[in-house]
């Protein structure tokens, strides 16, 4: 302990009293001196984050220092049109998109970026409402049996050439027939 009574601030370099103590990275503030760099917000011991010799709080560190782009986002407060100037962040130049001319699209292309069919509407099927069987890619509202109409989950789904079929008419069309094969007591009511 230095003469004078108390260790140094990190911040204002005054001397620093243990009644007002706050102890941080080895380093003595003064509970008012205890503030972010940035923000000038109040820090504690849960929202402080050290950077060599500066305290800042979680998301002005995060915006300062943590990764960069596009998911990297810090809750709501980065909706804002903040470029982070103030950090001394330099704002990176827009360069807008140039599509390409190439009619053939790469394997990656057709599978992100262009959307699948729907092989019972013929319309495109997006991420939201897709259900894939059989192959293919189904809206949730096409995933119906093809011949009763019946909806389907993937425990209920069977399929043959490229449709779905319930478990009941996919056994009762493509099963195996003939004596001892019966569907049950239904069977002996009425075969077609």
């Amino acid at each position: 302990m230095p003469l004078g009574g108390g260790n140094r601030c990190g911040c204002c370099q005054k001397t620093v009293y243990f009644a007002e103590e706050v102890q941080c990275e080895g380093k003595y503030f003064h509970k008012s001196c205890f503030l972010c760099m940035a923000c000038r917000k109040n820090l504690d011991s849960t929202t402080v984050a050290v950077h060599v010799d500066e305290i800042y709080c979680k998301s002005c560190y995060g915006r300062k220092y943590g990764p960069k782009g596009y998911g990297f986002g810090g809750g709501a407060g980065t909706l804002s049109m903040d470029t982070g100037e103030a950090f001394g962040i330099k704002p990176v130049e827009y360069v807008p998109h140039r599509p390409t001319n190439n009619p053939n699209a790469s394997k990656f292309a057709q599978k992100f970026c262009g959307s699948d069919v729907c092989p019972r509407c013929g319309t495109a099927v997006y991420a939201a409402e897709k259900v894939v069987a059989g192959g293919n890619s189904w809206h949730k509202s096409c995933f119906r049996c093809a011949k009763c109409g019946k909806s389907l989950e993937s425990t209920t789904v069977a399929d043959k050439d490229g449709d779905v079929y319930c478990k009941a008419c996919y056994a009762k069309n493509f099963g195996p027939k003939g004596f001892g094969f019966g569907q049950g007591a239904g069977a002996l009511a009425h075969a077609q």
